[in-house]
């Protein structure tokens, strides 16, 4: 099985930090994609991570969440909701194309391009070793934990 290996990125992240993938090479960690900061389901998705995150840092996984939404935008999120994780600020969509993210999607009877919540397990050599797209938040961080401990078992 040839594994999806993702080219070198770098975007802006909270606590005034530039997130590069290149410094991440020999490190798994895991990117969720979300549309929106604040929002009912992107909060609950987030709550999730950031209540199971203990976990994913004992196994060896650092977590970040990716949205469109500014820095700033991020910052209160982020303190507002205690997350524990950096959030990446992917404002010209340079992560959302690279893991092919954005989706045409129906709003209100009118046809959009956002992005579909998605999240993928990355390896040592920025490669895909695990992706869920079109996600349902309820039940998944906890899924997305047991294939992390899944894989690092193999």
């Amino acid at each position: 099985m040839t594994l999806l290996v993702i080219p070198d990125f770098e975007v802006a992240a909270t606590g005034g930090q530039r997130f590069a993938s290149a410094a991440f090479r020999g490190h798994p960690y895991i990117v969720y994609f979300y549309p929106k900061d604040d929002t009912p389901g992107c909060t609950i998705e987030g709550a999730a991570f950031r209540d199971l995150n203990v976990q994913f840092k004992a196994a060896g996984y650092l977590v970040f969440g990716v949205s469109r939404d500014t820095v700033a935008s991020h910052e209160k999120f982020k303190a507002k909701m205690s997350f524990t994780f950096d959030l990446l600020s992917d404002s010209d969509e340079t992560m959302c194309k690279l893991f092919d993210v954005i989706k045409e999607k129906n709003m209100y009877g009118k046809k959009v391009f956002g992005i579909q919540r998605s999240t993928f397990i990355m390896g040592p050599k920025n490669e895909v070793l695990k992706e869920w797209r079109n996600v349902k938040v309820d039940g998944h961080a906890e899924e997305v934990l047991a294939a992390a401990l899944q894989i690092k078992t193999n």
